[in-house]
């Protein structure tokens, strides 16, 4: 029982992660304009964010501390400066549209104005971070995200025409009715909401409030493997239903509750209740994943006393950053902006960021005075080196792409 619930770790990264507002939407979006022709996109992002988040948890239980304490030591101040400006940049604006997303799943469930909800989700974000246990966080927001598996659920139910579904995700092609750089666009931001860098920061922050040692490295490849390929697999199904409902008909994408009436066509009432119970948790999740990210990064690199494991009191600069940028989250959104749009804004924005954040792990897992007889193999270093090109290219590609398409519109 103690291994399978230690597996709620990587389900909540995996659910706060993968499947948090922005790939809910950026999928259902593509699911929509493009239908599975860009799902060959979700196995690169999967394997990618297992190499990643592998190596991180890995540093983590041998060396016994977090990502950015490593990062600041290893590659000095000056040179960890900019990878903490550009990871916590990326998170505060992750964190502000996951409040947005639990406002907008709330303002579904309730039909009260999201802006009355901001307020309230922000509240609860930080009254569970102050007050809930890790252990109880990860176990009881993880689980109930699993819900969202009412996706995969549907497509069976809508009863597609699984040829044509075969066709698109193996023979991918741009739609006459799209453009080349708006596909690629499209691809970039799926890219980069599959690795997105405060999952990592997370699941490594999590290997240490969990205490995990060497012994535990077995457990932390499960989550990995179990929690990420669970969640790109709910981030295909999203993009499946999109494609089978909207795709024939020309209907784009342009809000969260579109997302929900994918399902409400296969399962009626009880499928709408249970996607809205996990779109909440999901995005809950995520909130919670990005509140304390942005307490780990900036805790972490500045040498401050942090973790949930320490009352608030013995750890007050790590709990007063998270209030901080809550209050930072809200106030972005109170200014009016479309959660939605900040949303797209971020997994794109990831995409430029992950060098910054993706070197210096490469980095210090080939180290052996950190890792000793853990440092990489040649197996995981040859995975290392694909994916550093493939994130310097799509980080290259990233502005010139969104300036050209102009941003997917």
């Amino acid at each position: 029982m103690k291994k399978i619930l230690g597996l709620a770790l990587g389900i909540l990264t995996a659910i706060g992660g993968f499947v948090d507002i922005g790939d809910m939407v950026t999928n259902a979006v593509v699911g929509s304009r493009f239908g599975l022709a860009l799902a060959w996109v979700v196995p690169i992002g999967v394997i990618g964010i297992c190499v990643f988040a592998q190596m991180s948890g890995r540093v983590a239980a041998v060396s016994g501390r977090a990502t950015f304490e490593i990062i600041r030591e290893r590659l000095g101040a000056r040179a960890g400066i900019a990878n903490l400006a550009a990871s916590f940049l990326i998170n505060l604006l992750t964190l502000a549209a996951e409040i947005g997303g639990v406002a907008l799943a709330l303002q579904l469930a309730s039909s009260i104005a999201p802006a009355l909800w901001i307020p309230v989700a922000g509240f609860a974000v930080w009254l569970v971070v102050w007050r809930v246990k890790f252990s109880i966080l990860e176990n009881v927001t993880g689980m109930v995200g699993l819900t969202l598996i009412v996706f995969a659920v549907a497509v069976f139910l809508l009863h597609p025409n699984w040829s044509d579904l075969l066709t698109q995700t193996l023979h991918p092609r741009v739609p006459r009715s799209e453009a080349p750089a708006t596909y690629w666009y499209y691809a970039i931001g799926l890219f980069g909401a599959a690795m997105t860098p405060y999952e990592v920061f997370f699941f490594s922050s999590g290997a240490v409030e969990e205490k995990w040692s060497a012994k535990d490295l077995g457990q932390s490849r499960v989550n990995v493997l179990v929690g990420f390929p669970l969640g790109g697999a709910l981030s295909i199904a999203i993009a499946a239903c999109a494609a089978i409902v909207l795709l024939p008909g020309g209907i784009k994408v342009t809000s969260l509750s579109q997302v929900v009436m994918l399902v409400a066509s296969a399962g009626g009432k009880l499928a709408v209740a249970f996607v809205l119970v996990g779109i909440v948790a999901a995005t809950f999740g995520a909130a919670l994943e990005t509140t304390l990210s942005s307490g780990y990064t900036l805790a972490q690199f500045l040498g401050w006393s942090w973790g949930k494991f320490r009352r608030p009191a013995e750890a007050a600069r790590f709990h007063l950053t998270m209030i901080v940028c809550l209050i930072i989250g809200m106030g972005v959104l109170a200014t009016g902006v479309d959660p939605i749009a900040v949303t797209e804004f971020s997994v794109v924005f990831s995409a430029i960021a992950l060098p910054l954040t993706y070197l210096p792990i490469l980095i210090v897992a080939n180290d052996p005075q950190y890792m000793g007889k853990y440092v990489n193999g040649r197996i995981t270093n040859g995975f290392g080196v694909i994916y550093l090109v493939i994130i310097l290219v799509a980080s290259i590609a990233a502005i010139p792409l969104m300036i050209i398409s102009g941003a997917g519109a």
